[in-house]
């Protein structure tokens, strides 16, 4: 697999140990990375008052094979987005935290679809077996998340966020399990490979995950997230809310169906809770 090295960092990075005219070089480029990936390599050397030959050189004190392996470097740094090169300010403050927060759920909440989460419930409630799958912040603990509420409700769970060990458990399914498959974007190929797997092996695949995404495509029932970020990058998402949200709508919704069930693997849960640390009834179960 070819790595792909974020250039813009090791200009940054390699500044100080560079020469004078190393440095007018990286300079222009830090200060108008789309303009420099974009300009022959003659103009290049006008704007930054070079020779070609420096340019070159420069280059190659990066590591890069040639000014046209620097340029496509540049332009995959690109790709990425301005809001991870420029400084692009908060406009909402702390405040604005919570308001995303609530904004999301707000979308969210007005795009379930009832059908869907009921066939969800339907298939979880009669698995032999569910898995939980997720990977990367957000999705991992919201897998996890879901593997904490619903053995709560004596349903047969477990979680997983390793890429080979996920490949090996979708492998290993029958036709009587279900994979619940979690991703905010819907796109990592690890969670994406593995809901295929499982669906050639006649497991019935939920995803918790935007419509029109190639893990969406491999999943039998979709319970999509509407995803809202914006370019304030320093923020944590906030669409994981969403999908956890979506995790406590099925661990109540299925507690609803099986309620005998459940409240007996509560009753006993908070019994043993309570005998080993105290505390008040109202105090949750485990959370």
């Amino acid at each position: 697999m070819a790595w792909t090295i974020d250039i813009i960092s090791c200009i940054t990075d390699r500044f100080m140990a560079l020469t004078a005219t190393e440095k007018r070089i990286a300079q222009f480029i830090l200060d108008d990375v789309a303009s420099a990936a974009e300009l022959p390599i003659a103009e290049l050397a006008r704007l930054t008052n070079t020779s070609q030959a420096s340019v070159t050189r420069f280059a190659r004190a990066l590591g890069c094979k040639d000014v046209r392996d620097l340029k496509l470097k540049l332009a995959q740094s690109m790709a990425v987005g301005q809001r991870f090169i420029l400084d692009v300010p908060d406009l909402e403050g702390v405040q604005g935290i919570y308001e995303s927060i609530i904004n999301v759920l707000e979308t969210n909440r007005r795009a379930l679809n009832a059908t869907s989460l009921n066939q969800a419930v339907d298939w979880l409630s009669n698995a032999r077996q569910i898995l939980a799958i997720g990977m990367g912040g957000g999705s991992t603990i919201c897998a996890q998340e879901m593997q904490y509420r619903l053995f709560r409700l004596g349903l047969p769970v477990v979680s997983q966020n390793d890429g080979l060990l996920v490949r090996m458990m979708c492998s290993s399914v029958t036709p009587q399990d279900v994979v619940v498959a979690l991703s905010l974007g819907g796109f990592t190929p690890e969670i994406t490979e593995s809901a295929a797997i499982a669906r050639q092996y006649g497991a019935k695949v939920i995803a918790i995950t935007p419509e029109n995404t190639p893990l969406a495509e491999h999943a039998e029932l979709v319970l999509p997230l509407l995803v809202q970020e914006n370019d304030y990058i320093f923020k944590p998402s906030t669409s994981r809310y969403a999908m956890l949200a979506m995790v406590d709508v099925l661990a109540t919704e299925l507690a609803m169906a099986n309620k005998a069930q459940a409240k007996d693997r509560m009753r006993r849960i908070k019994l043993v809770l309570d005998s080993h640390r105290g505390g008040a009834d109202r105090q949750p179960l485990g959370d």
